[in-house]
């Protein structure tokens, strides 16, 4: 029905939840969460190295650590423990927390190495990687911890310099085989493997030796030790990167 001339036309109801113009958030863009600009996660560069006056001080210093080793070889442990102690902001991540987020259709390292883990373990790495390069831009140090295997590219060091930059400080953690052996017997779940497997693994980790990175033989040394020796090897490291 028209309306008649000079009555008021009615206010049309108000969306629920209506927000008024002005106090309505901007989109974020890609560079950002929420509202928090963040810093671009590009390749971690190469320490710099301390001044000539003064060793490094890798406790306050803003570091990317691989910590290296076997299974049983304590490295979660140890990173943990590290990360927890330093005087600035550091992060730990760890890829077999990372490689169990997937819970259905999980590649069981109990049940040997095929194409199906491979993939896993390389979409893990990535993954630790993306996550180390956005803490490490935004000021937070990370240790990442791995069985990298000095005789197989696959799980090689070279996946971790393109995944998180050149500035990485690889440190291999390697006690003796009747610790590694102990230690694995205390697991449970995806984390035990058998002895033959544990020997296996130790046995070929030894090819670090003569590759030029720090080892640090932990069989005699507990975490909190250990973690003051990862200190002073990664302070050489600072002063003098080691090639790899």
């Amino acid at each position: 029905m028209p309306q008649a001339r000079g009555q008021r036309q009615p206010h049309a109801a108000a969306p629920p939840h209506h927000v008024p113009p002005h106090h309505t958030p901007m989109p974020p863009t890609a560079d950002t969460t929420g509202h928090v600009q963040l810093p671009p996660g590009g390749p971690v560069a190469m320490p710099s190295a301390p001044p000539a006056r003064g060793a490094a001080d890798p406790t306050s210093t803003t570091l990317a650590v691989l910590l290296i080793g076997p299974a049983g070889a304590g490295k979660t442990s140890v990173a943990r423990y590290w990360a927890d102690q330093r005087r600035v902001p550091t992060a730990h991540i760890s890829l077999d927390d990372v490689r169990e987020w997937v819970r259905s259709g999980f590649a069981n390292p109990q049940s040997g190495w095929n194409d199906n883990s491979e993939a896993q373990y390389r979409l893990a790495r990535r993954t630790c990687g993306f996550a180390a390069r956005n803490f490490l831009a935004n000021g937070i140090s990370c240790i990442l911890d791995d069985a990298v295997f000095p005789d197989r590219p696959v799980v090689g060091l070279g996946g971790w310099k393109r995944h998180v930059g050149p500035g990485l400080l690889p440190v291999v953690l390697l006690p003796g085989l009747d610790v590694v052996l102990e230690r694995n017997a205390e697991r449970s779940g995806n984390r035990r493997l058998t002895d033959e497997e544990v020997a296996r693994i130790h046995g070929r980790m030894a090819g670090w030796y003569g590759s030029g990175l720090p080892i640090i033989d932990n069989s005699h040394l507990d975490v909190p030790a250990t973690a003051r020796v990862l200190d002073d090897v990664l302070a050489r490291s600072i002063a003098s990167p080691p090639a790899w």
